[in-house]
């Protein structure tokens, strides 16, 4: 088995490797003067297992590309497997159509992916109104999920008789809840009141002893902000210790990382899955172990 990174994969990739037995192979990148995608495979990978690396942030558009460029190029080269890590999976929060006309992103994503890969491997995707990945996946699918990794890392950074966990919103709770519950810490779901693209309500339903705690706000994607930026504001209100930004999917589109900082959160932390300056939490070793 080699692993691959592609040009989303590349610190990631290597981590993989080093958690792992499996050796990190080399594939040249680059764009014709037209724009177009040039790969070239640098190792003999004929008869060999094929892992791909490439989240799918940023430029989800041309990394969706890369994968399944490279995925039908090593079949075409002799790989017996292609394997594609792919830890953000775009598109999937476009799981319906909301107007007539609306294209519905997800399956023709998975579509792409299905005629390329012969496993896929992600993590924490947005699961909504498609519940499972075998809706949109007939090959080999595997998720991960990042609660173990998240309740690890709350667990050695706040105590829990001072801390609280929240979860923004009803999706969110697959997370914040999951994760309070493993580490015996107290939890709040909110509500949240989407009022247009760029603008939530967060409603607190279950008041707890907020003044004088760490309030850890749990989510899986963080990309306007506009939803963690109005729980940040609403726990302020009622005088907590402080209050910390935790994601799974860092995207911070718009200037979100700034926003949440302004708004008041005292850190905010992510996991690997898309590189960014807030990572503080490794999943590569979990990763890793599913590709043996």
């Amino acid at each position: 088995m080699i692993i691959f990174p592609l040009t989303n994969g590349a610190k990631i990739a290597q981590g993989i490797a080093k958690a792992s037995d499996f050796r990190l192979g080399k594939i040249a990148i680059s764009r014709f003067p037209d724009g177009e995608l040039h790969l070239d495979f640098e190792d003999d990978i004929h008869g060999r297992k094929v892992v791909l690396v490439q989240t799918m942030h940023p430029n989800p558009n041309e990394s969706i590309i890369e994968l399944v460029f490279a995925a039908r190029t090593a079949k075409e080269l002799g790989a017996t497997k292609v394997i594609g890590v792919v830890p953000y999976l775009a598109y999937m929060r476009q799981d319906k159509r909301f107007h007539a006309g609306e294209c519905v992103s997800n399956h023709i994503m998975a579509s792409l992916l299905n005629a390329s890969l012969d496993k896929i491997i992600t993590v924490d995707p947005h699961l909504h109104r498609v519940h499972n990945l075998a809706d949109l996946f007939h090959i080999e699918r595997k998720k991960l999920s990042a609660n173990n990794a998240i309740a690890a890392y709350i667990r050695s950074k706040f105590p829990e008789a001072n801390s609280v966990v929240v979860g923004p919103d009803i999706e969110s709770s697959q997370w914040a809840k999951t994760i309070a519950d493993s580490i015996g810490f107290r939890s709040a779901i909110f509500l949240k009141e989407r009022l247009s693209s760029r603008k939530v309500r967060i409603n607190v339903t279950t008041e707890l002893e907020w003044k004088g705690k760490s309030v850890i706000i749990v989510d899986d994607i963080i990309s306007s902000g506009h939803t963690m930026i109005e729980a940040v504001r609403e726990i302020r209100k009622r005088r907590p210790k402080a209050v910390h930004a935790i994601c799974v999917h860092a995207i911070f589109a718009e200037g979100a990382f700034e926003k949440i900082r302004k708004a008041g959160a005292k850190t905010i932390v992510s996991t690997d899955c898309i590189e960014h300056t807030s990572n503080a939490i490794e999943l590569e070793p979990l990763i890793a172990k599913e590709l043996y």
